[in-house]
């Protein structure tokens, strides 16, 4: 290279510089290629780099998710482990995690890895830290075990939905701050649930709730029943959407007031002008596909937009393949045939919680039963949409 090629490459390299170091608008645009941990690290380099990945985060609202299926080669549940590598690419700051697992292969089955080592349960506090140490400081994370998960693979909005009743499976839901949508979690037993917890969690006194997800472990317990209809009593007479089902256990958020094994509730409470939703009951009655479909068919009349809207699919445990005479993934694909653009989430359970309701803009529709939330051998179908 001789002294004009030398000056010409200084020169190229002191205007690229320049425009990296003084125009916002170019910084921004080369900013938006690059995920969420990137952006939290280049924002130190300088304060204009600092201001513009402020300004792309904020632009970042779009919902994102991790799932997994299958045995997992390593020591950790097959979630955890994708999690680790997938959280490194998201373009989103989150703000709430909603992690669902299948509970035989993360809580009650111990199981022999390596050979070398002893048998250790997947479901230990180390693990739950170790899923906390993989999003940022302050992010709220809720997780659930439970008998079967029905997930969406991570990637595409369009992937079809699959449901899992057997064999180890999970997904983790990663939800940023978003304008006119709150997302609050709550965690309740016998011991923590009174009149000023319910209205700090944005149960009662609250005309902007609009959804409520729910998840009741232990309820076969004695007073978990009674438990479990004092709750529903209070969220049935809101004119917010309740949606949910009875869990093997809870992952996180941990108790502090309750002892192990004892029954509580958690969930999410969905609230702001921004949120609608609408959910459909297919009852014992439904029972083969082109009965699964009409049904699902009827969230259409809630009519909302595609973007930033989930699927939610809480089902009971004798359902699925023998209920529908060994035709599989029925419900998922029903679900898919209706909305091929939207992602569908869910669980498997013991139980189920809600009823036919729309809940959109500033009015209610409901079922005439409202009564009656809670199910056996049932599905609960729900469409959440944020913003």
């Amino acid at each position: 290279m001789d002294e004009n090629e030398d000056f010409t490459f200084s020169l190229q390299g002191s205007k690229a510089t320049y425009v990296l170091s003084n125009v916002a608008e170019v910084v921004e645009r080369i900013l938006t290629f690059l995920p969420t941990k990137s952006l939290l690290r280049i924002a130190s380099v300088c304060r204009l780099w600092r201001n513009c990945a402020r300004r792309v985060l904020r632009t970042q609202q779009h919902l994102t998710w991790v799932s997994a299926c299958g045995p997992s080669n390593s020591d950790v549940h097959a979630l955890c482990s994708i999690l680790t590598e997938e959280v490194e690419k998201v373009f989103l700051l989150p703000k709430m995690v909603l992690v669902m697992v299948d509970c035989e292969a993360f809580t009650g089955q111990a199981y022999c890895y390596r050979q070398s080592k002893a048998k250790k349960s997947r479901h230990s506090p180390d693990t739950v830290e170790e899923l906390k140490l993989l999003f940022p400081r302050g992010c709220d994370i809720m997780g659930v075990a439970t008998p079967g998960i029905v997930l969406t693979p991570s990637g595409s909005y369009s992937s079809p939905p699959q449901e899992y009743q057997e064999g180890e499976a999970g997904f983790a839901i990663m939800f940023p701050s978003m304008e006119g949508v709150h997302i609050k979690p709550f965690h309740f037993c016998k011991k923590s649930m009174s009149p000023s917890a319910l209205k700090e969690a944005g149960l009662v006194d609250n005309p902007e709730l609009r959804v409520v997800l729910l998840f009741v472990y232990e309820a076969y317990k004695p007073g978990g029943a009674r438990f479990l209809n004092q709750m529903l009593e209070l969220l049935g007479k809101s004119k917010a959407l309740v949606a949910g089902g009875l869990v093997e256990s809870v992952l996180s958020p941990p108790r502090h007031c309750c002892s192990q094994g004892s029954y509580g509730v958690v969930g999410l409470a969905l609230s702001g002008p921004k949120v609608q939703g609408a959910s459909v009951l297919l009852d014992q009655d439904v029972s083969n596909p082109k009965a699964a479909e009409a049904t699902v068919r009827r969230l259409k009349a809630a009519k909302l937009p595609e973007r930033n809207t989930l699927g939610f699919m809480f089902a009971c445990v004798g359902r699925g393949q023998n209920f529908y005479n060994n035709q599989t993934n029925v419900e998922a694909d029903a679900f898919r045939k209706v909305f091929p653009n939207t992602p569908l989430f869910g669980l498997f359970g013991n139980g189920e919680i809600g009823c036919d309701r729309i809940i959109k803009d500033d009015y209610t529709l409901c079922d005439a039963d409202t009564d009656s939330l809670q199910h056996e051998y049932t599905t609960v179908m729900t469409l959440v949409h944020l913003g």
